[in-house]
């Protein structure tokens, strides 16, 4: 794979996905656990946000990966490793994104564990670190303009 440059309309619309869903997320009865669980749509919602969230910040740094370093990386987990070793992320932030890649892959895979209580803590005490991967990318594609094709 040859490297290039990074699609703007592509950084863009997953940065703007990510937002919408944590958003959505904030929407949600997140003021206890109580309220969060009395109508199940709600948990139903919350795993959907936060996955479709995960997705898409995965998504974001695979294209990083491909159009600006010409690297295919198949794997979910393998992104976040391949983010720290060209210096896109710290070693914190890649770990962490590895442990949401994880994450992501047991909400597809093993749902059926996946809790209530546990969506309901993540909502209310981590979407923080999503966004902060975020703002980590952002500030990588901020410091790099020529890796970025602006053309529409």
């Amino acid at each position: 794979m040859t490297p290039g440059l990074l699609r703007e309309k592509v950084i863009a619309e997953r940065s703007g996905w990510i937002r919408e869903m944590l958003d959505r997320i904030n929407a949600l009865p997140l003021e206890s656990y109580e309220q969060f669980t009395g109508d199940l749509r709600n948990v139903g919602a919350a795993e959907s946000y936060l996955r479709r969230a995960l997705e898409a910040l995965l998504d974001l740094g695979r294209h990083i990966l491909a159009k600006g370093f010409g690297l295919a990386v198949p794997e979910y987990k393998e992104i976040a490793q391949k983010l720290t070793a060209q210096g896109i992320l710290n070693e914190a932030d890649g770990s962490l994104l590895e442990k949401m890649a994880g994450y992501r892959n047991r909400m597809v895979h093993y749902y059926q564990e996946i809790s209530g209580r546990e969506l309901y803590e993540i909502c209310t005490r981590k979407q923080g670190d999503l966004e902060a991967l975020l703002a980590a990318l952002l500030k990588w594609l901020n410091a790099h303009p020529e890796k970025i094709d602006r053309s529409v």
